[in-house]
């Protein structure tokens, strides 16, 4: 048995794998609460959410970044050091001149950086502060993954189902093209006719070879995302639909809502309550150091003395301003990219959206106008067969419902892509 736990802000994961069959993973989204369980049998194939699950834990390089967790730990240890005091000893042996009535002398001593408590607890806090937006930053890789792999789903569902209608196209072609052939040598058709047909067949089967190849591509690329070897077996699950259209979700309150949803933008936040800590540790750094400590001392006339050291820097050269101002502009680097990094996700909301809106235009007049070429392509078939109608015009009907209904099939993959691209912009995943 096998356990694995990921700290995730939208999804805490704990997998339990028996054998080799089935991982069951219970899932809490952090933002609503809620549980939801979801077992994996790759024998039964994979949907989107478990993609996005796999995807997190089994994906090379999020495993590489989450070593970024163990630096920002270590990095959160150091800052709460304080330095070591220093001991010093020393002995003065008694070895020529006047000597009668003398001993060796020594002299000892115990000092510490007093001012080292100064930018203890900025140090500290930034450290924190660090240690989060590390947290955060890996999190919001794993958050990418997941939508992705999700989308690639979808992508490969839907090649599939394109896959479908053009060999479902390809097949009856080929058939009318022997059953054309036989009219021809009937004397039923003419020659003209069975060139149409088989012209038509050709384009058939050309673009089903197109679509099985993209299929192929897609398939690499999902195991890619899911961080499977490219000749792991792996099928998808049966029943995944792309979705008509989409609800167009209010924008306003999007916008208004990503800076505290975005886990990117929440990492560029506590990066940058670290860097104030910093800067504020800067300062406090530039005040002179201090070293006080006791001492203890007997010279070579047995007489004793004890009392106290005090050593004061004079900043007069060196006052930490190029530590100060290498903190202060790294602050305004952090700051300009926070603000950069939130304009470019309210765009990239607005641009998802007004996708989506013309997607669900487009996508309802597609399966508006698909019924009328259906019912065009049977008139013409029986127009045809009948001799009422030219054979070329009714394979022109065929192919234009074969690339109606590929197209249909495209505009709703593009449809998922314009969610996914809303989801990445806005922090959410609850759009259908």
């Amino acid at each position: 048995m096998r356990h694995f736990l990921f700290p995730l802000t939208m999804l805490a994961l704990c997998i339990e794998c028996r054998g080799e069959s089935a991982i069951r993973l219970e899932t809490i989204p952090a933002i609503s609460g809620t549980q939801r369980a979801i077992t994996i049998d790759p024998r039964k194939g994979i949907g989107p959410d478990e993609a996005a699950v796999v995807a997190v834990v089994m994906n090379p390089s999020l495993k590489a970044g989450r070593d970024k967790a163990g630096l920002a730990a270590a990095q959160l240890i150091q800052a709460g050091v304080l330095p070591n005091p220093q001991v010093t000893y020393e002995k003065d042996s008694v070895s020529g001149g006047a000597t009668a009535g003398t001993q060796d002398g020594f002299s000892s001593s115990v000092t510490w950086e007093v001012t080292s408590l100064l930018p203890l607890l900025p140090k500290r806090a930034a450290a924190r502060a660090n240690a989060r937006a590390t947290n955060l930053e890996i999190e919001w890789d794993e958050w990418q993954a997941a939508v992705n792999a999700r989308l690639a789903v979808y992508h490969v569902a839907a090649l599939e189902e394109e896959l479908a209608q053009a060999r479902k196209a390809d097949d009856a072609l080929r058939a009318s093209v022997e059953t054309m052939r036989k009219a021809v040598d009937a004397h039923e058709k003419t020659v003209l006719d069975l060139a149409a047909n088989e012209s038509t067949s050709e384009d058939a089967y050309a673009t089903m070879l197109e679509v099985d190849q993209d299929l192929q591509k897609q398939w690499l690329e999902l195991k890619e995302a899911m961080g499977l070897e490219p000749h792991d077996a792996v099928h998808l699950k049966g029943g995944i639909l792309l979705p008509s259209a989409i609800a167009v979700p209010d924008e306003a309150a999007l916008c208004a809502a990503v800076n505290a949803r975005r886990i990117d933008l929440l990492g560029l936040q506590q990066g940058l309550v670290s860097q104030d800590e910093t800067v504020r540790a800067a300062v406090l750094g530039a005040f002179p150091k201090i070293t006080a400590g006791f001492a203890r001392n007997t010279d070579t006339t047995d007489v004793h003395t004890q009392g106290f050291t005090v050593q004061v820097d004079l900043p007069l050269f060196d006052r930490s301003q190029g530590d100060i101002a290498t903190e202060r502009a790294t602050r305004t680097q952090l700051k300009d990219e926070y603000s950069e990094r939130l304009f470019e996700a309210r765009h990239d909301i607005a641009a998802a959206i007004a996708d989506i809106r013309s997607l669900n235009a487009q996508i309802a007049s597609a399966e508006e106008a698909l019924p009328l070429l259906e019912k065009l392509v049977n008139i013409a078939g029986q127009s045809s067969a009948q001799g009422n109608a030219d054979v070329l015009g009714y394979y022109e009907a065929v192919s234009n419902l074969l690339g109606k209904r590929l197209d249909l099939i495209k505009l709703k993959e593009q449809l998922m892509e314009a969610k996914t691209a809303l989801e990445i912009a806005s922090g959410r995943m609850d759009f259908n």
